[in-house]
């Protein structure tokens, strides 16, 4: 049976706070509906923690190191399939409002339609440079000003951005009711929310006036204390430059919380439309990245801890059964996953391809294999990885000691145990797979030939006339609503859905 597929994709949601589901504290009607119905992946993560790299993954179930992705400025080159393309050979429709973060002049990387622009930007302007460790792109770096501006307002830069995504989305499927096109559907819903700026509605903010949850678990750490790569995020966000409050966190996490329960508005409307227009379809929910939100005094991204690197992840679909699947996964399993539910081979490519279908686990199968990690944009000097199996996760990078942590015991990952004894044929497995998979030399040299490749391009292409990349929408005003080309009962009657009440 072919079927109809809904994704649904948000940025920087922070996947510990969906450990079965949204957690109960959480305002999400909507989304708990939907976790009831799906099978939910409490240990699910990025290929890697940052928006562009981690679309790219998500999309076409390679890790960075194979669809050349490596940060936010880097190119997804049109020869690497994506879902969007698999589902369009066999024959769906292929539809996408709200952002995924493309860079390069292809826009659509499989999708037959965009609704909206994207939010950022399309050319090579954010590239770090690996050839200068330290130096701060003032201009597009993140700081800490998301935390000390965090607070209300009835609208934003991004809430215009998501209510359009959700406008748009809830019009396509209108669109699609009225069946002028017999193929099955793929929409893909991408929101820029619950990502700072920590802004929000007042209406979801006094939701949370009272939470029990404004301060972090773990509060933040002397610099001193820090691991290498922490330090480097830390000062990649200018941190020296703020003084942050207690009363800045707990309002950061406060209106970051409402746009929790903004989304899950959002994400109430596009279900609302879908059952008023009695549609079915497997429904996907998934994030491309995580928020540490102030937990050790870290923000954003860009970090394998698991507020970081943990994404919620829920598949509703009738293959699959609701309930809560514990073996670890990633965000590159949704490409196979979603070929698997629709019948597409991706045997073509398999070869190149990482992700591993989802539906076994939701049929009651297990998963044995690591899941993969790697990160190599701002705040890193040389490319990280890490393996997380089981209850462990194993990170290394060439400039800095190897950590290893044991999740079970030490859910918050403050007892690195890379040099106990007692866990060193653990380590060794861990050094073993890491190298099975990863040469880190070859990796950084890729990197920063990539880094310096675009730094070329991008400087040239700003002398003189400027031609955008970004994605303009196509709005053909001549063949909407009513024209003198068109034939006014047909229309009227072509446009009504549904057409016998």
């Amino acid at each position: 049976m072919t079927q109809n597929i809904l994704i649904i994709m948000v940025d920087q949601l922070n996947g510990t706070l969906f450990p079965d589901g949204p957690a109960d504290w959480l305002h999400a009607p909507n989304l708990k509906a939907l976790a009831a119905r799906s099978t939910r992946f409490r240990n699910a993560y990025t290929a890697s923690p940052l928006c562009a790299p981690g679309r790219a993954a998500f999309m076409s179930g390679q890790l960075p190191s194979g669809t050349g992705v490596y940060d936010n400025a880097a190119e997804f080159v049109s020869s690497i399939p994506t879902y969007a393309h698999h589902l369009r050979r066999a024959g769906y429709q292929t539809c996408l409002s709200g952002k995924m973060h493309f860079v390069g002049p292809d826009q659509m990387h499989g999708f037959e339609e965009r609704l909206t622009t994207d939010i950022y930007p399309a050319d090579f302007g954010w590239t770090p440079d690996y050839r200068k460790p330290g130096e701060r792109i003032d201009w597009w770096y993140h700081n800490m000003g998301s935390v000390t501006g965090a607070g209300v307002a009835e609208t934003s830069n991004q809430m215009e951005y998501d209510d359009e995504v959700a406008f748009n989305a809830c019009a396509k499927l209108y669109d699609l009711a009225r069946g002028g096109d017999d193929r099955p559907w793929c929409l893909t819903v991408s929101f820029t929310h619950p990502h700072d700026p920590y802004v929000a509605r007042r209406k979801y903010w006094d939701l949370y006036e009272d939470c029990a949850h404004l301060e972090p678990e773990v509060p933040a750490m002397a610099y001193d204390d820090h691991d290498a790569h922490s330090k480097r995020i830390f000062d990649a966000n200018d941190w020296r430059s703020f003084d942050i409050t207690s009363d800045h966190i707990r309002r950061a996490r406060q209106a970051y919380f409402a746009n929790i329960s903004y989304l899950d508005d959002k994400v109430g409307e596009i279900m609302d439309v879908l059952d008023r227009t009695r549609q079915e379809a497997v429904i996907l929910f998934v994030s491309d990245h995580g928020d540490m939100l102030g937990e050790r005094g870290l923000w954003f991204k860009m970090s394998f801890f698991e507020g970081s690197a943990r994404v919620p992840l829920m598949v509703c679909a009738p293959q699959m059964q609701p309930g809560l699947v514990t073996d670890p996964v990633s965000n590159i399993d949704v490409c196979p996953t979603l070929c698997d539910l629709a019948g597409v081979s991706m045997a073509e490519v398999s070869p190149w391809t990482t992700g591993e279908s989802l539906v076994p686990l939701g049929q009651g199968g297990t998963r044995k294999s690591p899941v993969a990690m790697e990160y190599a944009a701002e705040a890193s000097y040389s490319p990280l990885v890490c393996l997380r199996q089981g209850q462990w996760k194993y990170t290394n990078c060439a400039l800095d000691p190897e950590q290893l942590f044991n999740l079970d015991a030490d859910p918050h990952e403050l007892t690195d145990l890379a040099e106990v004894v007692d866990h060193a044929e653990v380590l060794e497995r861990f050094r073993i797979l890491a190298a099975e998979r990863w040469d880190l030399e070859a990796f950084d040299a890729d990197v920063r030939e990539s880094q310096a490749r675009r730094w070329v391009v991008y400087e040239a292409l700003r002398q003189g006339g400027y031609y955008p990349w970004d994605y303009q929408p196509l709005q053909k005003a001549s063949e909407r609503y009513m024209r003198n080309h068109m034939d006014l009962n047909v229309l009227e009657e072509s446009k009504r859905f549904p057409r016998d009440e």
